[in-house]
């Protein structure tokens, strides 16, 4: 049609295989692949499997309070600890992050907080995780970085304004 615009899906392909229902409630390390979707609550570390195109999904009533590490990570609800994002990471509005932030490719909505640093990785950041940030640190301040790259105080809707 003319004047319309064709988008781009915004979020990962992929289905959500499980699901943490707003009922639920589960406190120890959660390990999955493909994808993964949260409306209650975890407390634990929250990683995908290595090798993986896994996709974590935080809604609105979900809350996490631990690590996430996983390829691409969509959160719209609440996390108290550290990101890791090695493929793409996309911020919604309602997204509150406390804790430090590594990602690839980041996709960030008016009105997501995040109370840490945003800390941009080109490599991919499933070791880092593992290791935690002394690792991190260790490896920027290696390769003469002492810094975190803190260059995604750029607009938020990423210059997509209408």
């Amino acid at each position: 049609m003319l004047g319309k615009k064709k988008q781009k899906p915004r979020r990962p392909a992929g289905q959500f295989d499980t699901l943490v229902s707003s009922r639920t409630t589960i406190e120890g390390d959660v390990h999955f692949s493909g994808g993964l979707h949260v409306d209650g609550r975890i407390r634990g570390k929250v990683v995908a499997d290595e090798g993986t195109d896994a996709v974590l999904r935080v809604s609105e009533v979900g809350e996490v309070t631990g690590d996430i590490n996983a390829p691409h990570v969509i959160i719209n609800g609440t996390v108290n600890g550290d990101v890791y994002a090695s493929a793409h990471l996309e911020l919604a509005e309602k997204a509150s992050i406390n804790g430090s932030v590594f990602y690839n490719l980041i996709e960030m909505a008016m009105g997501a907080s995040v109370n840490g640093n945003l800390v941009h990785q080109r490599e991919p950041v499933g070791l880092l995780a593992q290791a935690g940030p002394a690792a991190w640190q260790q490896q920027k301040q290696a390769h003469g970085a002492d810094q975190p790259d803190e260059s995604a105080e750029a607009s938020v809707d990423g210059g997509k304004s209408e």
